[in-house]
């Protein structure tokens, strides 16, 4: 069978609660988020997955993934790796897109970009650096990371331009599944947060 990538979006912390853009502010989980973390560990070490025996782990280096990664019981196993790092968001980190439209109506960080920041080709070039990655495998890889760059790599694996990523929302601690219908790339599972009703 051709590969698939996993993803799973780190727990809930204080700026993820409150929609503010968390790029490269390293905030930690609240406890809400590693109590997700371990939940979605358990749904991890389940039938049908059972811990995903030899799959390739790999996770961003920034605290609220790496600590997902590790709640989830991956730590051991995972290599950190810059490009699953949250988009840079500039002039914008920290903002909420409610406080970003005060000042720019009709901003759309998927379209215009962010000041100071990551640009969008910057950052399509390290979602296909992922799709890459995940493709070259030979079984499923799994990947803890950011909504963000997380919505971004769905929307290289399908070849679609970034503007997709705009139009899939990625709650916290969820999983979800990229893989291949017909053999072509498919979305199999999106933003499953099942394993957080305990």
């Amino acid at each position: 069978m051709a590969p698939r990538i996993l993803l799973a979006r780190h727990g809930q912390t204080e700026w993820s609660l409150l929609g503010k853009h968390t790029g490269r502010t390293d905030i930690p989980l609240l406890e809400e988020g590693r109590r997700g973390a371990k939940l979605l560990g358990e749904r991890l070490h389940r039938a049908p997955l059972d811990g995903l025996p030899g799959v390739d782990v790999r996770t961003s280096p920034l605290s609220r993934a790496r600590e997902t990664c590790d709640l989830a019981g991956f730590g051991d196993r995972a290599t950190e790796w810059d490009t699953l790092m949250e988009v840079d968001y500039g002039a914008y980190e920290g903002l909420t897109p409610a406080e970003i439209q005060a000042f720019r109506p009709g901003w759309l960080m998927w379209r215009d970009g962010v000041p100071e920041g990551e640009t969008l080709r910057q950052l399509s070039a390290r979602a296909d650096e992922v799709v890459a990655w995940a493709r070259s495998a030979e079984r499923d890889v799994l990947v803890f990371a950011h909504g963000h760059v997380l919505r971004s790599i769905a929307a290289r694996w399908l070849g679609l331009d970034l503007g997709f990523a705009a139009r899939v929302r990625l709650n916290p601690t969820s999983l979800s599944v990229l893989g291949w219908a017909y053999g072509d790339p498919a979305i199999e599972s999106w933003n499953d947060t099942g394993h957080l009703a305990g």
